[in-house]
């Protein structure tokens, strides 16, 4: 018994003296080996490509090549003995080993999927792997949500810091009341206060201010007097020292802020993978992204090792905005030899006149400003002035046809008065001209207005309708003054209806404030542009709006670029189109386009999207005939690829066209 004894005792010490060495020896190892988690392609998604390449929906496909003739297209090698194409099913290995992947960019994003592998020589009941994946994006890096592997019992110890926490939490007092000697405090009150202690078992109402008033000292007081401070202070400092204890307790605290993964693994019988994938906004200039991974072993707060980085994984992402065209887009504009400008002038002429006064009312500053305008547009330097037209207004107030003359000769007045002005001020530019030539010993006047200007003068009558703005505007004028206005001019004759008009009270307002606005004379000008003699030239000049839109679809705002491509329906629309995923609507732009080797490729990617193998072939095949560089383009995009690898398209040993 006594030798079977020492036997047991001897084992048992020989087994723990192997627990203790073995996890020192094991992380010897790893740092010895500088072992590391591996970064690798994702399996998934890359067995998933091939077997959607397997199992294409036709096995062999009949196109036509240039020249029209029917060609057969199938997955094939060539036999090494014969010479011959032999159809064949390659079964793809299950191991990847690539360190790069092309990735397709759609609607503006692109998924980033990558394999975290840890190998079990990693792993430990006792340890937690952290591992921080960096993605580098253009000059910024971007660190990861991390993934976190935990140690059946490095969680369990985890656990057992926050149930001791717990513990320690649920031993601190809160309740104030708790820290009072209520017995002796009773004791107390019967003895001094019996009055008072006798409401103890009362049930019935007591008003607060009849019970304070029995108490004697203030409740505050007695309270204050059997407080046990010692306990009391005790707990609060318990309650300020939580933040230590927790530190003591809870080494290394369970946390999800920027962890994509926190798992528990009960053992180490095999490697541990994770399918990480990142979605990532895309950018201009951004062709390619790398991931790297990082990585530390931690046994509770204490950091045990920390992995090298691994070799980077590069993503090339490829984006159909690379085809956006950017020639020019021009907007065609006629310009018409011919213009016309107008403008209007209130002049004041005495009852009966057409004589210009310029000291009545404000003709002076009215016929300077006409005077103006006509002198800007001598000095212009695009048009010339063919002719004014000079047509004037007359007020109600006499007959109409009394009023119609009496317009035409205030027209012809005014014409007179700025013909009379040119002609000055052409003469009064020639002579300043002739006098500079000959101090400088010049003969040229090129400078001097040339020609003579039109004035056509002609009459609008009674200026009715603007009489009827001025009463609408009027605010002096009430709403019933206006209702009976507006009766007035159911009169067709306007003799009849002015002279009936006189009898209203609101007439000698019309009479003394309104009609003299209506002398109004309208000036016509009728230009044509200098050195022009056809009568309409046809102009070209940039589209800034669809130059906008290009430059949206460049930046991959795709959305944006399809709110302004959308009426062009050309290329550019199409491409925005099918960046978002849009194929209906794309695939009916391009097929009333010209089949450019572009215009046949978009179309190659939308058939294969829509399962058209044969289509979708047919169409590829003629865009890489037609421009060689699509055959490695073909590469990017994963509809293309598809069918590349499904139809042995583009391999030096295919013969198929």
């Amino acid at each position: 018994m006594r030798t079977a004894f020492h036997k047991t005792k001897l084992i048992l010490t020989l087994f723990l003296m192997v627990i203790a060495c073995s996890a020192p020896t094991k992380l010897s190892q790893i740092r010895k080996k500088e072992m590391k988690a591996t970064l690798a392609l994702s399996r998934n998604e890359i067995l998933e490509e091939r077997k959607t390449i397997r199992t294409g929906r036709r096995d062999t496909l009949t196109v036509r090549d240039e020249d029209g003739n029917k060609v057969l297209i199938m997955k094939a090698v060539k036999d090494e003995a014969t010479g011959e194409m032999v159809a064949t099913d390659i079964i793809d290995a299950a191991v990847i080993t690539a360190r790069f992947r092309n990735v397709a960019e759609r609607n503006g994003k692109v998924d980033i999927r990558f394999e975290i592998v840890v190998p079990s020589s990693l792993q430990d009941s006792r340890w937690q792997l952290r591992f921080h994946p960096d993605m580098f994006v253009l000059e910024d890096s971007l660190r990861l949500e991390s993934i976190i592997i935990t140690g059946a019992g490095y969680r369990k110890a985890q656990l057992r810091g926050y149930e001791l926490y717990d513990r320690y939490l649920r031993s601190i007092i809160t309740d104030s009341t708790r820290f009072v000697d209520w017995r002796n405090l009773h004791i107390w009150i019967a003895r001094n206060m019996p009055e008072l202690y006798r409401f103890r078992n009362d049930s019935s109402m007591v008003a607060q201010e009849e019970f304070h008033s029995m108490f004697g000292p203030t409740e505050a007081e007695a309270i204050k007097h059997y407080t046990l401070f010692a306990l009391k202070r005790r707990h609060e400092r318990k309650w300020r020292e939580r933040g230590q204890v927790f530190a003591k307790y809870v080494k290394a605290p369970i946390t999800t802020n920027g962890v994509r993964l926190d798992t528990v693994l009960r053992n180490a019988d095999g490697d541990f993978v994770y399918q990480y994938v990142q979605s990532l906004q895309t950018m201009p200039k951004l062709r390619k992204v790398d991931v790297v991974l990082s990585g530390e072993i931690y046994e509770q707060d204490r950091l045990l090792y920390s992995m090298p980085r691994t070799e980077p994984l590069t993503f090339y992402i490829s984006s159909l905005s690379s085809f956006a065209d950017g020639t020019e887009r021009y907007i065609s504009r006629i310009t018409e030899r011919r213009a016309s400008a107008n403008t209007a002038c209130y002049v004041d002429f005495r009852s009966g006149k057409w004589d210009i006064d310029l000291d009545l009312g404000h003709n002076r500053e009215e016929m300077g400003r006409i005077r103006g305008n006509i002198l800007e547009l001598l000095g212009n330097e695009t048009f010339d002035i063919d002719s004014i037209v000079i047509a004037a207004s007359a007020s109600p107030e006499g007959s109409v046809r009394s009023n119609g003359a009496l317009a035409t000769q205030r027209a012809a007045s005014v014409a007179r008065h700025f013909d009379s002005f040119i002609r000055s001020y052409q003469d009064s530019v020639r002579r300043n001209s002739f006098s500079l030539s000959l101090s400088d010993g010049r003969e040229s006047m090129s400078e001097v207005p040339q020609g003579s200007i039109s004035f056509r003068s002609r009459s609008n009558g009674e200026n009715w309708p603007m009489l009827s703005v001025l009463v609408d505007e009027d605010t002096l004028l009430s709403p019933a003054d206006k209702r009976t206005y507006i009766r007035y001019l159911d009169i067709e004759d306007p003799d009849i209806r002015e002279k009936q008009m006189q009898s209203e009270p609101f007439y000698r307002h019309l009479r003394e404030q309104l009609y003299p606005r209506l002398r109004t004379v309208k000036f016509d000008f009728f230009l044509h542009r200098k050195g022009m003699i056809k009568d309409t030239m046809m102009t070209t000049e940039p589209d800034t709006v669809y130059r906008r839109g290009v430059r949206y679809l460049r930046e991959r705002e795709y959305k944006k670029a399809l709110e302004v491509l959308r009426e062009y329906r050309d290329f550019n629309t199409a491409i925005a189109y099918v960046s978002l995923d849009y194929n209906a609507s794309a695939m009916a732009i391009l097929k009333e386009l010209p089949r450019t080797p572009q215009v046949n490729y978009m179309l190659a990617l939308l058939y294969a999207r829509a399962d058209d193998d044969r289509s979708a072939v047919q169409c590829y095949m003629q865009a890489c005939r037609d421009d060689p560089s699509l055959v490695f383009r073909g590469n990017l995009d994963p509809e293309i690829y598809v069918l590349k690898e499904r139809y042995s398209l583009n391999r030096d040993d295919d013969t198929n066209y």
